[in-house]
């Protein structure tokens, strides 16, 4: 288990990343899944065998309440089906934390229930904000669960210019579900995983 690092180079070097994958250009990307509230695409992620995901759509609501929907708190149990449990570990200052959560198994339970330890960083971008995260080797493991990894993964939400009352919600997600998965599994998950999102998240932001 490695100690926890400085946060502060770590949310630098995760935001400067994930500024990266949002200027990559159109061409380099491929649709995967495509649903009335998101539109998913990827392409061979550079951190590891799988793929990085990109996944786009309109959320009519203000960019603050949408990231504080998605960002580690109260709300994301409340509504994301996907999350079955998340502990706030630490805490570095109001927009920087680490925490541990499970996720639900998948695919009639061939993806099985996941932990994750992940760095989470807030920050503001353009006139929106982004919220971003990377699992860390940190804790012990639970039983039961197998231990997933993140890698750069975040969420881009800007006001659209003629409609302030209407964001643009762009993800960034490579997920290494890591246990013995075949691939074509984890990639049907991951593009189902995210489209669904979109489609949770308008729910619970209209209640």
């Amino acid at each position: 288990m490695d100690p926890l690092p400085n946060p502060v180079p770590l949310a630098a070097r995760l935001r400067n990343t994930l500024v990266r994958y949002h200027g990559i250009a159109d061409g380099e990307w491929r649709v995967a899944k495509k649903t009335k509230d998101a539109t998913v695409w990827r392409k061979p992620s550079e951190e590891f065998s799988g793929y990085l995901y990109k996944a786009q759509g309109v959320v009519e609501d203000v960019s603050n309440r949408i990231v504080d929907h998605i960002r580690p708190g109260p709300y994301r149990l409340d509504w994301d089906s996907l999350m079955t449990s998340m502990d706030i570990m630490e805490t570095f200052e109001e927009n920087c934390c680490v925490m541990r959560y499970t996720t639900a198994g998948q695919l009639w339970n061939i993806v099985a229930p996941r932990e994750f330890v992940d760095f989470s960083y807030t920050t503001s971008y353009e006139d929106g904000l982004l919220t971003c995260g990377i699992s860390l080797d940190y804790g012990e493991v639970r039983a039961n669960f197998v231990r997933g990894f993140n890698h750069p993964c975040g969420w881009f939400c800007v006001p659209l210019k003629d409609c302030p009352n209407h964001s643009l919600l762009t993800g960034y997600i490579q997920t290494e579900l890591r246990g013995m998965l075949p691939q074509s599994a984890v990639d049907t998950a991951m593009s189902s995983t995210l489209a669904n999102f979109y489609a949770d998240l308008k729910k619970a932001l209209k209640t």
